[in-house]
């Protein structure tokens, strides 16, 4: 008979969701989803000291935002819950008393500094520090007031990771750690374990830090007469040069940051999805539903995943490019420039319909809109940075724009007929596009960059055009 899928994400509320931290949860998620199962989202806040104010609804907000649900845990309820640890330090004590009952935990009778005298003794010895080594020969009744430790029964181990593959380590790595600290909360290393036999958790997928702790956890497994779920392992994601864990100094950011600047949550989706994890296939960019139909955890790679924020860029304008227009209008709303304010909704359709091509995330809307709006300041480094405009005397540029201006005149200003009075422009004054369009354009938008010119001019209409355009033959004037 088939287990059901049940897997779950247990963040500890220490902080931002960085992207590492995410897909960790996503994965669960498409797991749970790709299989029919169940997905938990658990709150690991043991750690009382580490804990950030915030924390916990920032977790729920980008679970929120990314559109990812959840079958039951924090918020969500469930018949296993509660789902936050601090509010199951009643369970943790019954099953610390299963373990002391079996002769299998111990109080620590050590203090920190007798503890750290022990470990300079192996360091000088350069032997492992293992705690096993010191353990008290009559041990300590537990009375909640010191440590409690698991008295462990060290042996090799072998086991099996869906990403990782076979491994296998000696006895020497099994050690008596800590269950419950002197403060009444359970470590993670027994919490956790605790949690998902209860919530009958089916796979276990978390990052590669945990890889080395798998001994001491199968032997805990095996002191509680639980059978372990299937682990997962996912390797680091790599910052851009692929030579170490991405980090806050190699520019990761806080997945709601990512929002912030206008990235879709379905960009997002697929791109933390494809950081590690691929069909098989060349395809790059994934819909939701292609995620949860093709997922499996088998496919995720053993290497680290490197980050590659051109290729996030490239992504998220994929996906600005395959939604109507009226939609990506309701996402813009917020990222509009102050001067765009009085703006008619009709008209910043218009322009944001010209820009869709070219835009990678939200926030550029500024960036490349403002000159819509308003007339932006004359700035000569725009002609002097073109390669083509600075070959050319200033009186030749300024002959070039007196007859686009004669021209334009007699123009019904269709994108259509501003194209064909360009060609003829062409014709007329002998110039390559390069020097004819580029000047045109620097002087309607004084913007490094625009879309294509008739649509742009069409949309600035004729008497917004004809006037910036005499502004510029005057400014060029005084630079002759």
């Amino acid at each position: 008979m088939t287990k059901t899928v049940r897997t779950r994400f247990a963040p500890s509320p220490t902080g931002f969701m960085h992207i590492g931290n995410f897909r960790t949860g996503l994965f669960a998620w498409l797991a749970a989803r790709h299989a029919g199962g169940t997905f938990v989202l658990r709150l690991e806040d043991t750690d009382k000291k580490r804990e950030v104010e915030g924390s916990a609804e920032h977790i729920l907000r980008c679970f929120k935002e990314l559109g990812l649900d959840v079958d039951e845990g924090i918020e969500a309820g469930g018949k296993y819950g509660p789902y936050k640890q601090s509010e199951r330090l009643d369970t943790y004590k019954q099953w610390a008393q299963k373990l002391i009952d079996a002769g299998r935990a111990y109080a620590d009778p050590y203090t920190s500094q007798e503890v750290q005298a022990f470990r300079e003794e192996a360091q000088k010895a350069k032997k492992p520090f293992l705690f096993r080594n010191h353990r008290p020969k009559n041990l300590p009744v537990w009375d909640g007031t010191q440590p409690l430790r698991l008295k462990s029964d060290p042996k090799a181990y072998q086991w099996h990771d869906k990403v990782m593959g076979d491994l296998s380590t000696g006895p020497e790595v099994v050690d008596d750690f800590v269950l419950m600290k002197s403060d009444g909360y359970p470590t993670y290393n027994f919490a956790h374990v605790v949690d998902d036999a209860e919530m009958k958790i089916s796979h276990v997928i978390r990052g590669q830090e945990f890889i080395s702790s798998t001994p001491n956890y199968l032997n805990l497994y095996e002191a509680l007469e639980v059978t372990p779920p299937i682990f997962a392992t996912m390797p680091h994601i790599l910052n851009e040069q692929g030579n170490k864990k991405l980090g806050k100094r190699d520019g990761a950011k806080d997945v709601l940051d990512y929002i912030k600047d206008g990235y879709l949550p379905d960009a997002l989706i697929s791109f933390i999805a494809t950081l590690g994890w691929n069909d098989g296939t060349d395809q790059e960019v994934f819909t939701r539903d292609q995620l949860i139909e093709k997922f499996d955890l088998s496919r995720v790679g053993k290497s680290g995943a490197q980050f590659d924020m051109r290729r996030l860029n490239w992504v998220n304008g994929h996906f600005i490019r395959q939604i109507p227009l009226d939609e990506l209008y309701a996402n813009s709303k917020g990222y509009w420039p102050e001067e765009a304010a009085d703006a008619t909704e009709d008209y910043k359709k218009l322009v944001l319909g010209l820009i869709q091509e070219r835009l990678k995330f939200l926030s550029e809307i500024p960036e490349l809109t403002r000159f819509f709006f308003i007339d932006l300041p004359i700035d000569m480094s725009l002609i002097d940075d073109n390669k083509q405009l600075k070959k050319q005397e200033k009186s030749r540029l300024v002959e070039l724009l007196q007859t686009a201006t004669k021209s334009f005149e007699e123009n019904d200003f269709t994108s259509e007929n501003i194209q064909n009075n360009l060609n003829t422009l062409l014709e007329e004054t002998g110039e390559k596009p390069a020097i004819l369009f580029s000047i045109i354009r620097v002087a309607t938008t004084w913007s490094p960059a625009s879309p294509a010119l008739a649509d742009t001019l069409a949309v600035l209409g004729k008497e917004v055009t004809l006037k910036r355009l005499m502004n510029s033959i005057d400014a060029l004037n005084n630079e002759v």
